[in-house]
């Protein structure tokens, strides 16, 4: 870590948080999955800022950015683009979708039918697209930003597990405080403010923090306490299905992200507690009515760090 590193994120989150009023924690979450180089899943009500999120990570980061309004007519070929001829010179030339940017939201995900949700997520998992037989290398980084309305309004297609899986984290944005919120009723919109927002970061930049991510290091202490959650997620009767070895991989990687956000070369307990419940919500499916971050949290709360408890 260089004596930059702290400073650009720093300067990063400064600008976030001038955007997403009150949202301090949520925003550290979301520049965590980028660090990560994961992708991130906004799980919210209509209104609540989930596009001015994704917009301003992107032009704080320098990065091209791109909206797709999902919804239930979308085609694979909408996202990904399509041959197209051309009589002038006979062939067919490949015209890219909104997919070949660097930042692609997503927006209510959901209300797209399962075939086109497979194509963002196919490409989100290979970082390339393959269209007549040709295969095309998707722009780096490349972050998908995907916003979903709860399961419980009409008109949507929920996300199986195993698709749920490849989000490193899922956040929600939840309602403002009554002073955040206050501010807004004031007039001070977010949205209007985008246009304000100076790059902190780079494509060069971005990715150079990102190669400092799997530097963070990770005691034997440190890896005792995060098998132990894994293994509560898998032997406990409390929950259907537990964290795979990928959710495990996702747990530390997001820990070492928050970790460095933090201006450390160390991982800390409470660097996986902090990213616990984004990591681990969206991918446990409970037995009983505690279900998503509120079973996350309830695992936390019995395991201990130290091991003296059991399951």
């Amino acid at each position: 870590m260089t004596t930059a590193t702290p400073q650009l994120i720093q300067a990063a989150l400064q600008q976030l948080n001038a955007v997403i009023l009150g949202k301090e924690h949520t925003v550290k979450l979301a520049l965590t999955c980028l660090l990560a180089d994961g992708h991130l899943l906004l799980e919210d009500l209509p209104g609540m800022g989930k596009t001015t999120l994704a917009h301003a990570l992107a032009q704080v980061c320098g990065l091209e950015y791109q909206r797709v309004q999902f919804t239930s007519d979308l085609l694979p070929a909408d996202l990904i683009g399509a041959s197209i001829f051309e009589p002038a010179n006979g062939n067919f030339r490949f015209h890219q979708g909104p997919l070949f940017s660097q930042v692609v939201l997503a927006d209510e995900l959901n209300r797209a039918t399962p075939k086109a949700q497979s194509a963002l997520l196919e490409a989100m998992e290979e970082q390339q697209v393959s269209v007549d037989r040709q295969t095309y290398q998707l722009p780096q980084p490349f972050f998908v930003i995907a916003t979903q309305n709860p399961q419980s309004q009409s008109g949507t297609f929920p996300l199986p597990e195993s698709q749920l899986d490849r989000f490193l984290l899922r956040i929600s944005l939840g309602y403002p405080d009554p002073l955040a919120e206050r501010e807004m009723l004031k007039g001070r919109n977010g949205r209007s403010l985008l246009s304000s927002l100076k790059p902190v970061l780079n494509p060069n930049r971005l990715q150079g923090l990102q190669s400092l991510v799997p530097q963070v290091k990770l005691s034997d202490t440190l890896l005792d306490y995060v098998q132990r959650l894994i293994a509560y997620t898998r032997q406990s009767e409390e929950c259907h299905l537990g964290l795979s070895p990928r959710g495990a991989q996702a747990l530390v990687r997001s820990a070492q992200s928050w970790a460095l956000l933090q201006g450390r070369t160390h991982v800390l307990p409470e660097d996986v507690q902090a990213v616990f419940a984004a990591v681990a919500g969206h991918r446990l499916v409970g037995r009983h009515e505690t279900q998503g971050e509120q079973l996350a949290r309830h695992i936390l709360s019995k395991v201990d760090v130290i091991g003296s408890r059991h399951v």
